[in-house]
């Protein structure tokens, strides 16, 4: 199997248990604004996304001033209200530790906007992990490559040495725009039938199946 030198992670799904508390945030936000409350598999389907474009595709008509309001009250809804836990998954932590012995740089290319990202990472203790991350305010949105190229350039790897790691086909398409490998995991947001869709080098069952699919190891 092919040897990375750069395991790119997505976060919401895939890091971090939080694909139940961001459907219970959302739909609680739709409720308290009056406005359709999307879907379980509506929210999953934009998780990944930033947030501007998670809206056009739940909310699509909202004006501005609602749209600013479902961004307040969602971030009010995720940070202080809702008590939904979001744990790292089982595994997470000593997947990265494994992956950092072995020699890999690690990174996170995320939906989460930047203070989301830096609150998760030192509450966790995983910033210390991860030499780089790109975040959905910094960039365009997923799967648009920007994130993905930026990091390549700033690390100074080439596409075929570098991988995406992800929950969504989001992840794996901005994987494919960027000229990269990506792999799935099937505990997050999308099944493993859906992340098949975007064609992913592999598709792990849980966070420590990525191990020997990321070194070309067995386990």
């Amino acid at each position: 199997m092919k040897r990375y030198d750069l395991v790119i992670f997505d976060w919401d799904g895939t890091l971090m248990d939080s694909v139940s508390k961001i459907v219970a945030c959302m739909q609680q936000t739709a409720r308290e604004l009056s406005m359709l409350v999307p879907s379980e598999q509506a929210i999953r389907d934009i998780i990944g996304l930033s947030m501007d474009e998670a809206l056009n595709v739940l909310h699509p008509s909202a004006c501005e001033q609602t749209r600013e309001n479902m961004v307040n009250v969602y971030r009010k809804q995720y940070l202080q209200l809702n008590q939904t836990p979001s744990p790292v998954f089982e595994g997470a932590e000593q997947l990265l530790l494994s992956l950092k012995a072995s020699g890999h740089q690690l990174a996170v290319a995320t939906g989460k906007a930047r203070a989301g990202l830096d609150r998760v990472l030192n509450e966790t203790g995983f910033h210390q992990h991860f030499v780089a991350s790109r975040c959905a305010d910094e960039a365009k949105s997923k799967p648009h490559p920007q994130m993905l190229h930026e990091l390549l350039s700033l690390l100074d790897v080439a596409p075929d040495k570098a991988v995406m790691i992800g929950d969504s086909v989001h992840d794996l398409n901005m994987a494919s725009n960027a000229g990269i490998d990506g792999i799935g995991v099937s505990y997050g947001a999308h099944s493993a039938p859906k992340l098949q869709e975007a064609n992913p080098v592999a598709i792990a069952e849980y966070p420590l199946a990525l191990l020997p699919l990321i070194t070309g190891k067995a386990g």
